[in-house]
Parts: structure tokens; sequence; C-alpha cells
């Protein structure tokens, strides 16, 4: 888009290159463009890992801000140092600024923001379709959640008793079902004991005490192994020669 922008109007000393020089020289300012921006996708990533997986509308305006102050350098020094090095009279930042760089910001960053909200409207959509649900019998009762942010499940009455993240918090939910619920919906997760039912990936360590077995999970969840279940849960995490 930068590109067919500089083609098209001509700013600076543009208009005084050729056909084959526009093609020569162009094409540059839409890769300094495209670099400022994935050199910036890691900021982008740390800030929402800081924010507990959140992205809000400051953060687009710092995103957007650093990377058009970015661009700005990149292409002044690309202006100085390459299309018109060694020559005369340079025009002044503050020209250019008026003239190139603050016209192409105004059609691009549009389209960048329009962009980004869609996909991130996209993103959201397939984060929520890949979430599991852990329906109860009662009305209402049900818990959305990623496969990794379930830590473990206890059985509690009639009653499970549901360990998770929610962000980097650990949450506990009752939810009024049966544990052989949990085991025969989800075979991603190990049953351990008949009251509990774990996630293997947050397993932390293998603990044994007094001839009993115990898997340590995330946040120091201490849980259970009886002698039935033992076996396999050796064979999920291949201690073959565990206690």
């Amino acid at each position: 888009m930068d590109f067919l922008f500089l083609f098209i109007t001509e700013p600076l000393d543009i208009s005084e290159l050729n056909p084959s020089e526009k093609l020569k020289y162009l094409p540059f300012y839409s890769l300094i463009a495209t670099f400022s921006y994935v050199l910036f996708l890691p900021l982008q990533y740390y800030i929402y890992r800081q924010s507990n997986n959140n992205w809000f509308l400051k953060h687009e305006v710092l995103f957007l801000l650093s990377l058009s102050i970015v661009s700005i350098t990149l292409a002044r020094l690309y202006y100085l140092y390459i299309v018109v090095a060694g020559q005369a009279n340079p025009h002044t930042l503050g020209y250019m600024l008026k003239a190139l760089l603050l016209p192409a910001l105004a059609i691009i960053l549009p389209i960048i923001v329009i962009g980004r909200f869609a996909f991130g409207k996209y993103f959201e959509k397939k984060l929520e379709d890949k979430k599991i649900e852990i329906k109860g019998e009662g009305n209402y009762e049900s818990l959305k959640l990623h496969l990794n942010e379930l830590i473990a499940v206890q059985s509690s009455d009639n009653y499970i008793e549901i360990f998770y993240f929610s962000g980097t918090n650990l949450k506990k939910s009752l939810i009024r079902n049966k544990l052989s619920y949990i085991e025969t919906t989800f075979s991603e997760l190990q049953r351990t004991h008949r009251s509990y039912i774990i996630n293997p990936y947050h397993f932390q360590s293998w603990k044994t005490e007094k001839g009993k077995h115990f898997l340590m999970l995330s946040h120091n969840i201490q849980i259970p192994i009886s002698k039935t279940y033992l076996e396999a849960v050796k064979s999920t995490f291949n201690f073959a020669t565990a206690g």
C-alpha cells in the first residue's frame, strides 16, 4: 500500500526518478514498514503476557506509536543515506513528515488497525472454539476453559471440585456431577485415585511418603495415587521403577 502511495503521488525527490529508479527505491519503503511491524511483534507478545492475556486500548496505542516512530526513523535514514546519498540540500525532517511520512501513515495505520482488529476477533473465536466445557447436572451449571488450564478434578459427594488456572491465579469451582463423567468425556486426563483425576500437563514431581504415592502438580497441589491406578500412572509418566 505504501509503495502504491509513493509511486502515484511522487512526493519529495521521487518525481525526479525515472520508472526503473522508482522500482529500485520505492519497494524498500514497504520493506521498512514490514520490518518495523515484525520487529515489534515480540513487544506485543510481552505486553499481552504481562497483562494476563489481555490487550487494552492503551496497549494498541503504545504499539502503533512505537511502530510509527521506528518506521519514520528508518525511512528518514533510508532517504538520507540511500535515495539522496551524497546530494546537497536534502529535504528536512519536518518537510518529509508533512509531504510523505504522515500522509503515508494516515493511509497505512487505519488499514493496520482494521486488519489487527479483524485478526484479533478471529483469534479470539479460534481460542474460544478450542475450550472444553465441563457441564453440571443442574441448570446453568458449566465451566468453559482451555484443557491446559485444568489442573485436577476431585470428587466431593455429589459434586466435583475443579482446580484450574484463570490467568495466573488458581481457581476452584464446584459443579454437580460425577468423576466418571470427567473420565469418560476427557480422555486426555488421568485417573489417579477413586476421588481424583489429573491433567498430566501439570505434573511437577513424584513423591513417596510412608509407602504412599503422590503426584505434585502446579501450585503445589498434591494428589494421591491409589494402588488400583499406580501402574497406569507409572506408565503415563514413564516411571518404570517408581516406589
